[in-house]
């Protein structure tokens, strides 16, 4: 995906983390410490992928007062509500051992219910390519492998497109790039940074 907004000629910046060795709150402010130096330098729109979209909603609004804010969020199969997989698998010692704090913090309802919306112009994208029916944690309900529709929609997205892809696929769509790259274009030509939050 990267590859694909860089040819369109926008600058791209990626923030790393890793949910084994910190906290979902070491994360935040780590993150909110990198967009106030984006920020500083120009217009930006920031990605998220699952998690990350999270860890942005989190710490946009954690950003000072007076901080230049992104022009477009787009959310990549971003839970906005609790996780029924991860309320299934939380007392799996191996899912809370890799996952740790941030594990707990998607199977948490009130921790999830308290990360505020996003209050920018923000995109949802869903993938809706996992498996459904009988075989699926999921029921009859659309989801992509890892999350379900209703777990990554909400009343305050500017607009949600749905696109017959898996959870962990969404980030190298070529498909999600366009999007991307479209909005962008629309919202503000002169957009100079797009930053991916795995």
């Amino acid at each position: 995906m990267l590859r694909h907004i860089k040819k369109a000629g926008i600058t791209t910046r990626c923030f790393g983390y890793s949910v084994s060795l910190q906290s979902f709150s070491e994360i935040q402010v780590r993150l909110t410490r990198w967009i106030e130096e984006i920020a500083a330098k120009g217009d930006y729109v920031l990605i998220g992928h699952s998690l990350g979209g999270v860890l942005i909603r989190s710490a946009l609004s954690s950003l000072p007062a007076g901080t230049n804010q992104p022009k477009h969020v787009f959310l990549l199969g971003s839970p906005i509500k609790a996780c029924h997989l991860a309320q299934r698998f939380h007392k799996n010692i191996l899912f809370r051992s890799v996952t740790r704090d941030c594990g707990h913090l998607l199977s948490s309802i009130e921790r999830m219910a308290a990360i505020p919306c996003s209050k920018h112009s923000t995109t949802g994208i869903a993938g809706i390519k996992g498996l459904s029916g009988k075989l699926s944690p999921f029921g009859k309900e659309f989801n992509d492998g890892i999350v379900s529709l209703s777990e990554v929609s909400a009343d305050w997205l500017t607009d949600q497109v749905k696109l017959p892809i898996i959870h962990s696929l969404l980030p190298s769509s070529k498909q999600v790039a366009q999007i991307i790259i479209q909005r962008i274009n629309c919202k503000d030509t002169h957009a100079r940074f797009s930053n991916q939050i795995p």
